[in-house]
């Protein structure tokens, strides 16, 4: 049975210009710049310009200019009777008059005194050959029977990832090799040029896992050592070779008194053997890509801390100031289209062009009022932060770090979780003692035996200096790591201790032991 009743609902609707503002806030500065570049691109009204106007003293102002406008407002085209045109007519002309009397509509310079002056800077990129094209250069010094064998040699090497592994299984190769290049191979002989390649610089390339990669540059070392080499360096790398291809479990578990009984060597024979074995690199690839200038990631900082003399001074980051403005040449159009409306009656064409311009004005104005917003709330955001943490930002002593949650600086803010959560995401602050993630300010309450509440930030800190004092030889376990913070005051579980230590990335104590 159909059955029609009225209800009330309470909806929360974001405009494009919240939502515009929300992803605005939510990005780093190092890629603020290319999504202004893509907004020049897309609305030829936006303009760079390098006229100044004071950021913090303005800002009341641009959000009021900002709803000037009615943000629910639609244009629709239809066909329209003499009476609508001459009321849209009016609508226009009462825009344009307002438009002609915003003085900030010509040109915007988010720029105050917080930003600091910084020189566009290009980092020269270096024209080098990838790694592929690296190893593809090498074919030409071995052995091959044909051009056959070349085409073969060339698919796995295309086949090799990012780390220098081939992590493909010779099946895949050969459908490949059949399917791209009309070869018919077998896995015998993908196997057989595999060995060749494998002999290429850097040592370890080519191999299919970890185990294979650390014996190749083993053998490697082997094969170039003098024949005056001192025999005590010879038998080490014979030892350790023996290790990798007979005892890889054992070794990567860290059972060194059975790996010491069953070679048959002193404990520090057995040390020397590790030891060269970890000389080796995991990740082949990675010597040839860290010399690539492509390679090199920097942090760009969105803040800036400065210590003078016991003051804390806090800036933004001067690229996150951009110089923006409404286009000059989308003002001059509106002026001539005024002076025409004035002069004679406009026309259907005329009215859709000043409508587009209205359109891409207004959008120009929205982005640059969300890039204000986004300076300001950044700037609010940061600054409570930095009075938050003062003690650590004057000292960097990470046990001066206090316990502080997202909602802390929303109540001090008046900005909402969400919003807080977008600006410290992915953000850097650059101190005096290194730059730093906005998220590692942010932690979870401990209380201590005298019934103060510390930061977890500050337990981990004594919790890594504690592993990093340890004897490598008897490293501690979670229980006495446990025991050491509770005589230090910290009165934690041993769950909570293995919990932190993964979170630092610290292994369990086996893992930890040396020789």
């Amino acid at each position: 049975m159909l059955k029609q009743s009225l209800s009330q609902k309470m909806l929360q609707k974001l405009s494009p210009q919240q939502i515009q503002l929300m992803k605005l806030l939510q990005i780093p500065t190092a890629t603020l710049e290319q999504r202004i570049k893509e907004e020049l691109e897309a609305n030829p009204a936006l303009d760079e310009g390098d006229e100044e106007e004071d950021f913090f003293g303005d800002a009341n102002r641009a959000q009021e200019d900002n709803h000037t406008q009615d943000e629910g407002e639609e244009y629709h085209e239809s066909e329209e009777t003499e009476d609508n045109y001459s009321t849209e007519e009016y609508s226009l002309e009462e825009y344009l008059s307002d438009y002609m009397n915003d003085d900030d509509a010509g040109s915007y310079k988010l720029k105050g005194d917080g930003y600091q002056e910084e020189e566009e800077k290009q980092v020269p990129f270096a024209v080098e050959n990838s790694f592929h094209e690296y190893l593809e250069t090498q074919l030409g010094l071995i052995d091959l029977a044909d051009e056959r064998e070349k085409y073969i040699a060339k698919q796995i090497i295309g086949s090799i990832d990012d780390d220098g592994y081939l992590r493909r299984e010779p099946i895949a190769i050969i459908d490949d090799l059949m399917f791209a290049q009309n070869i018919i191979t077998t896995e015998e002989e993908v196997m057989q040029v595999l060995k060749k390649v494998q002999t290429f610089d850097p040592p370890g390339v080519g191999a299919r896992d970890l185990r294979e990669c650390l014996l190749l540059q083993l053998k490697h070392k082997m094969s170039i050592l003098p024949s005056n080499a001192a025999p005590l360096e010879k038998k080490v790398i014979i030892t350790a070779i023996k290790i990798i291809e007979l005892y890889f479990e054992e070794f990567s578990k860290k059972h060194y008194p059975k790996l010491q009984r069953t070679l048959g060597v002193s404990e520090l024979e057995l040390k020397y053997a590790i030891d060269e074995i970890l000389k080796s690199n995991p990740k082949p690839a990675s010597g040839y890509e860290e010399s690539g200038a492509h390679s090199v990631n920097y942090i760009i900082p969105d803040f800036i801390i400065i210590n003078r003399e016991g003051e804390l001074e806090l800036t933004l980051n001067s690229r996150n100031a951009p110089d923006l403005r409404v286009n000059e040449h989308y003002v001059d159009m509106l002026k001539e289209y005024n002076i025409n409306r004035q002069n004679q009656r406009t026309t259907k064409k005329d009215k859709e062009a000043i409508l587009f311009i209205k359109q891409k004005i207004d959008s120009a104005k929205w982005f640059i009022d969300a890039i204000r917003q986004r300076q300001q709330t950044m700037y609010t955001t940061m600054y409570a932060i930095m009075q938050f943490q003062f003690e650590y930002f004057l000292t960097g002593d990470d046990t001066r770090l206090r316990p502080m949650i997202l909602k802390d600086i929303s109540d001090v803010t008046g900005l909402d979780i969400s919003t807080i959560s977008r600006v410290a995401n992915s953000k850097f602050v650059q101190t005096e003692f290194g730059t730093k993630r906005l998220k590692e300010f942010f932690s979870e309450s401990l209380q201590t035996d005298d019934g103060s509440e510390v930061s977890t930030l500050e337990v981990k800190k004594i919790l890594t200096d504690v592993i990093g004092g340890e004897n490598k030889r008897k490293p501690l376990s979670d229980e006495k790591l446990k025991n050491i913070l509770r005589n230090k005051g910290y009165n934690i579980a041993r769950r909570t201790v293995a919990k932190y230590r993964e979170q630092l990335n610290i292994p369990v104590a086996r893992l930890r032991k040396e020789l």
